[in-house]
């Protein structure tokens, strides 16, 4: 393993990946559910190029959509939700509801899609900021709710503003 600290409108962004150079991880400072740095491996602010410039260019230069290698860690159930979170576009948003209804899953399970949401390993990356309550408010986000409204506004059109 290995990490990379790059900087961002968010603030600072880690990036931990493999020697291969798969993603698994892009943490906020003050992040919920963030891991001890310990399990990072080695820092080398030169590693991940790739995932340090397509994250560039989503928050300076109009990129929509990644194309990074993961290796997301987690249930089944977990990585279900992660995939499919990056079927909601860019700039659009769905509902922990809706996102259980597109599985096939029961209503219920709308609770279990946000824990799920919220051990998202690839913050940014996997977009789990795209993820609402059902009436369209901003609901739970790792990285706190300020930065799931930058993000969204940013998507929106807007300017995103550093911290």
């Amino acid at each position: 393993m290995t990490y990379a600290v790059v900087d961002s409108p968010l603030g600072p962004l880690t990036l931990v990946g493999t020697e291969a150079g798969e993603l698994t991880g892009v943490y906020m400072d003050r992040q919920r559910y963030r891991p001890d740095e310990s399990g990072f491996g080695d820092r080398d602010d030169a590693a991940l190029p790739a995932v340090a410039e397509q994250l560039d260019e989503y928050f300076h230069h109009g990129r929509t959509t990644f194309d990074v290698a993961l290796r997301l860690a987690g249930t089944e159930f977990q990585r279900r939700i992660w995939v499919a979170l990056q079927d909601i576009p860019y700039g659009e948003t769905s509902t922990y509801g809706g996102l259980a209804a597109a599985l096939g899953l029961k209503p219920q399970s709308a609770r279990a899609v946000g824990l799920a949401n919220g051990k998202n390993p690839v913050s940014i990356i996997v977009p789990c900021h795209r993820l609402v309550g059902s009436t369209g408010s901003l609901t739970g986000y790792g990285g706190g709710i300020e930065r799931k409204r930058a993000l969204l506004d940013h998507e929106a059109g807007g300017k995103l503003l550093s911290w």
